[in-house]
């Protein structure tokens, strides 16, 4: 392994971000499993951050992906009528809610969310966008712009002049001890004083995250958006929600992120689980909206063949299998287990989550500041105990798991086992 890691260096970007301090090569899966190329098994709590939304090896999907395969026909790109793309189309558009829903497909998140700011500053005739604190986007030129963490800004330079709003930053001191209630009026008063004193005439949209990936599983509480959107809609400003984290039931108590503000926005835009591990990402948004822009536009690679099989195959899954429902009660297990056994650690600052998207803040249990040295060690011991969880948070301080849907009882509680067991070693 140390001659890959040093052939990996030689050759690969140093920003190129690896986890734990001796790097694993991840060689097999099956189910919720993976095994590393030592013969370690680990209960993968990450899934490829948040992209093998049903587990490894699924035998639809790769059915799926073989039938397509066996044609021959691997890609042929959009200019010619793609099957598997509309038919998949027609499922987002329905599920969406969004009225006269039509569906881009792209690679990535990042590219879905550079569309879908394309599709709003065209509409709005306007560079200006509103986006939250804490955010992430992507790591692309326009992504950046409206990405609000500097740990992931390379520059300020931007194509879009953007504002950014309060809404998931209830540790500060001038929200701390406000009920739900009170932090959503603040965050409202804050944004209409942006309108009336930050930007000048039309602005594009909102483009906001209902679970800050990122930014550690950090959240608006319920019915902020819907506030935000009641002020959005007076001003015409369209109102983008990134769910390529959140998308797909994984929240539990909805299919998307946004519905659990009760709120239809404009566009929505997709990515990670969707492929189950092949790139697909996209955008659904109001049919007006996606006709708009007068140039040609295609996507040579978005909605491939082999994508769009594996990705009808994962989404049919989902819904037979009734996964967000099994993301509530899985999820459940976690965070109550979590949320009791948290008060007997100092060092945790925070649980947060929902459904099987869920956090452990760590903190220095004297200042309660943060406390990324020790989120770090959290990592490694999770890693020795069997278990593959990510990292997040402004700060890096925030532990951020997100199992496949297809979590079974008895693997939550395995895995609550080894996250408690891990605080205790560490603390």
């Amino acid at each position: 392994m140390s001659d890959l890691l040093a052939r990996h260096r030689a050759v690969m970007p140093n920003w190129l971000a690896l986890y734990y301090t001796d790097p694993i090569e991840i060689v097999s899966g099956k189910g919720n499993r993976v095994v590393d190329a030592a013969g370690k098994s680990y209960l993968d709590f990450f899934a490829g951050i948040l992209t093998n939304m049903i587990g490894y090896d699924v035998a639809e999907v790769r059915e799926a992906v073989e039938r397509q395969l066996s044609t021959g026909v691997v890609h042929t790109s959009t200019v010619y009528l793609l099957r598997g793309q509309i038919e998949l189309a027609e499922k987002i558009a329905r599920l969406s809610g969004i009225p006269d829903a039509k569906v881009f497909f792209t690679n990535s998140g990042t590219e879905a969310n550079e569309t879908a700011l394309l599709l709003a500053t065209y509409a709005r005739k306007s560079d200006q966008v509103l986006a939250m604190r804490q955010s992430y986007h992507g790591r692309s030129f326009g992504a950046i712009s409206v990405t609000s963490n500097r740990s992931w800004k390379n520059n300020s330079l931007s194509p879009l002049n953007v504002h950014f709003l309060h809404g998931a930053d209830r540790h500060l001191a001038q929200f701390k001890g406000l009920s739900d209630a009170g932090y959503i009026a603040a965050c409202v008063d804050d944004l209409r004083h942006v309108l009336a004193t930050g930007v000048s005439n039309d602005v594009a949209a909102l483009i906001a995250e209902p679970i800050q990936g990122v930014g550690g599983f950090t959240m608006a509480p319920d019915g902020l958006f819907a506030a935000y959107q009641e002020v959005l809609a007076d001003e015409g400003i369209l109102f983008i929600s990134d769910e390529v984290q959140t998308g797909w039931g994984r929240t539990g108590s909805a299919f998307f992120g946004i519905q659990n503000h009760g709120v239809t926005p404009d566009m929505m835009t997709f990515a990670k689980g969707l492929g189950n591990g092949f790139s697909v990402g996209g955008v659904v948004a109001r049919g007006d909206l996606m006709d708009g822009p007068h140039a040609v536009g295609l996507a040579t690679f978005g909605g491939n063949p082999i994508a769009m099989a594996a990705a009808n195959a994962t989404l049919d899954y989902v819904l037979s299998h009734d996964l967000q429902a099994n993301a509530a009660r899985t999820g459940a297990i976690i965070l109550d287990g979590l949320r009791a056994a948290a008060p007997r650690f100092p060092i945790v600052g925070d649980v947060r989550g929902k459904g099987l998207m869920f956090a452990i803040e760590l903190v220095d249990p004297e200042t309660g500041a943060p406390a990324p040295a020790l989120a770090a060690r959290y990592m490694e011991e999770t890693r020795s105990l069997g278990l593959l969880a990510g990292k997040g948070g402004l700060y890096g301080h925030a532990m951020r798991m997100a199992p496949p849907l297809t979590l079974t009882e008895d693997e939550a509680r395995e895995g609550l086992g080894i996250l408690v067991t891990a605080l205790e070693n560490i603390s």
